[in-house]
């Protein structure tokens, strides 16, 4: 079974939403349907998932904030270009 949901956007978040349906010739509607989709997708699927509670850290937002620590590490441990 599905929703409708209505909400209200900035009018520059509406404009940006607009070129980017045109450019994918998708509806505006569509566009924020499928980020949904997605962003629901991704939270359910965090690979990381099963380690929360599995090791002690100092770090109290690691588990929400996990991906971003990851990358910071990558990028300075990582030669840059």
């Amino acid at each position: 079974m599905s929703k409708t949901l209505s909400i209200e956007i900035p009018d520059e978040i509406y404009q940006t939403l607009l070129q980017t349906a045109e450019r994918l010739g998708q509806s505006p509607e569509a566009i924020v349907s499928q980020w949904i989709v997605t962003q629901h997708q991704t939270q359910n699927s965090d690979p990381l998932d099963s380690f929360i509670g599995a090791f002690k850290s100092e770090i109290p937002d690691w588990s929400s904030r996990h991906d971003e620590y990851l990358g910071a590490t990558l990028l300075e441990t990582h030669d840059q270009p």
